[in-house]
């Protein structure tokens, strides 16, 4: 929105609409200057015989609506209307609107304006059509047995996929527009009867609070609302998959929905959150909880592993056993860094080949990746600079970080490795446990809108294990859970028909 649009005040003469479309016209141009998209389309509608211009933007609206709804009807339909009377078109929905402040955010969002000749408003015409992706498969979570569908850029559209999953009348949608100079609409989905109306007015508050030029995506959006900015843990969960989303509505957790980004919000969450995945749901609780096991071996392992390495060698290289440790130093013999220098060295390589893969086309980022890793690996090993098993330590921790099905998450763990590997070169053992001490403290500490982020360990609620690091089955689930303070705890009946009953 130009400077002039800023400051004029919504409701003042300057700011209400005239009835000289002439004078209409060179304001339009006078307001959106140097924008060659702008479309100004000058006719005489034949039902009233009045002179009008219709306004849009060419590529956020739609021309064979324009076309076969606006200007077919206005132009060519017969009629003994008199001018000041109604208009006849076959567009979905008119909305009169007298300021140039509604005029210039109408033109913005995809509508066309019809000026009239001597009429002191203008109609705002539902004619949207800007460049929209087909429904995809989501690119960061996979899915085995779930949908194959993925949130996309518009709003609407992913309103719509969730509906898909919760057709119900309790499903309701809180609209809110953010941006000083680029109105962002955010929306906010949740079931009324469920949710917990304190979670959804701190919610509510904390996104109208915002003030900045535009939203862009989720991201930035949760840097804004999240409890503490500092924290290395994210405290909201950024999902793709709209059955994902859904299932955390029906948990009694709030959706925020960022119009053009192809993710959403997910508030409030707990530590656990990011160790789930919906695919744990379709498959049998046994193999469920072996997985959920596995991911939180893979994340102590992806933090602690290298810091481990260091810390038995340089410092307490007497609880190894005499064979393996000939086999240490015969690795070692020839290389010249330190334990900590060469598990750096290892670690930033990885990190470098893991963002070329990502930043370049995907064949390309696959070979990099593949033959990188396998060349340097080689490479560095022949000439001295780094052990064999550095180069096993470093593998085994990028597999573990790949199982983590949360990317913040696995952001996260990448940056505590570097940390627990200093603290692990200056003080050993006693600095891995002064390192994980402070991780559990700062994770017990954290919070997500209000909610204590190690539930339901830290506070203890026995009820809410049975969906932790064990996934009873899904009869037994008949709460909610806890940490979402729901409306209605119960979500479930004891549906299994039993042994010896009749069906």
């Amino acid at each position: 929105m130009s400077d002039q649009g800023m400051n004029r005040t919504e409701g003042s003469e300057d700011d209400r609409l005239g009835t000289d479309i002439k004078q209409h016209a060179e304001r339009l141009s006078g307001i959106f200057s140097d924008t060659p998209d702008l479309i100004l389309r000058h006719f005489r509608i034949k039902q009233t015989n009045e002179k009008a211009i219709l306004v849009y933007f060419e590529g956020l609206t739609d021309k064979n609506s324009i076309n076969h709804d606006v200007l077919l009807p206005l132009q060519l339909h017969e009629g003994s209307g008199t001018p000041g009377g109604e208009l006849i078109t076959t567009v979905g929905y008119i909305d009169p609107v007298v300021s140039w402040s509604e005029i210039e955010k109408k033109l913005l969002q995809g509508s066309s304006l019809l000026f009239v000749e001597g009429r002191t408003e203008a109609f705002a015409m539902d004619t949207k059509g800007w460049p929209q992706r087909a429904i995809e498969d989501p690119q960061l979570e996979s899915s085995l047995k779930g949908a194959h569908q993925g949130f996309v850029e518009t709003g609407g559209q992913n309103i719509a996929l969730l509906r898909r999953y919760i057709p119900n009348r309790e499903l309701k949608i809180k609209r809110l527009l953010v941006g000083k100079r680029g109105q962002t609409p955010i929306s906010i989905v949740y079931l009324e009867d469920v949710v917990n109306a304190d979670f959804l007015a701190d919610l509510e508050k904390r996104i109208q609070a915002i003030n900045t030029d535009v939203i862009i995506n989720t991201g930035e959006l949760s840097d804004f609302i999240e409890d503490n900015p500092r924290s290395l843990f994210p405290q909201f969960i950024a999902t793709e998959r709209p059955d994902a989303a859904a299932s955390q509505i029906l948990q009694g957790r709030c959706i925020v929905i960022v119009d053009r980004s192809p993710s959403v919000l997910v508030a409030p969450v707990t530590f656990m959150s990011f160790f789930q995945s919906v695919d744990d749901y379709s498959t049998r609780w046994p193999i469920s909880t072996f997985i959920r096991w596995l991911r939180l071996f893979a994340f102590f392992v992806a933090a602690f592993l290298p810091a481990f390495y260091i810390a038995v060698i340089s410092y307490h290289f007497e609880i190894i056993p005499l064979k393996l440790l000939l086999t240490l130093g015969q690795s070692r013999g020839q290389v010249p860094f330190t334990p900590f220098m060469e598990a750096a060295i290892m670690e930033i390589t990885l990190e470098m080949l893991r963002e070329a893969g990502v930043r370049l086309p995907a064949p390309v980022g696959q070979t990099v990746g593949i033959v990188g890793g396998i060349v340097i690996g080689q490479a560095v090993v022949q000439a001295g600079l780094i052990s064999n098993i550095m180069v096993i330590v470093v593998a085994f921790t990028a597999i573990s970080s790949f199982i983590l099905p949360n990317y913040d998450m696995v952001a996260a763990v990448r940056l505590i490795r570097f940390m627990m590997m200093i603290l692990a070169s200056m003080f050993g053992f006693v600095g891995l446990i002064v390192g994980l001490m402070t991780m559990v403290a700062h994770l017990i500490s954290l919070q997500s809108l209000g909610v204590p982020y190690g539930h339901p360990f830290a506070p203890v609620r026995f009820a809410d294990w049975k969906d932790t690091v064990i996934r009873v089955p899904l009869w037994f689930m008949d709460k909610r859970p806890k940490s979402t303070s729901p409306k209605q705890e119960r979500r479930q009946a004891d549906s299994r028909i039993k042994k010896g009953d009749k069906p």
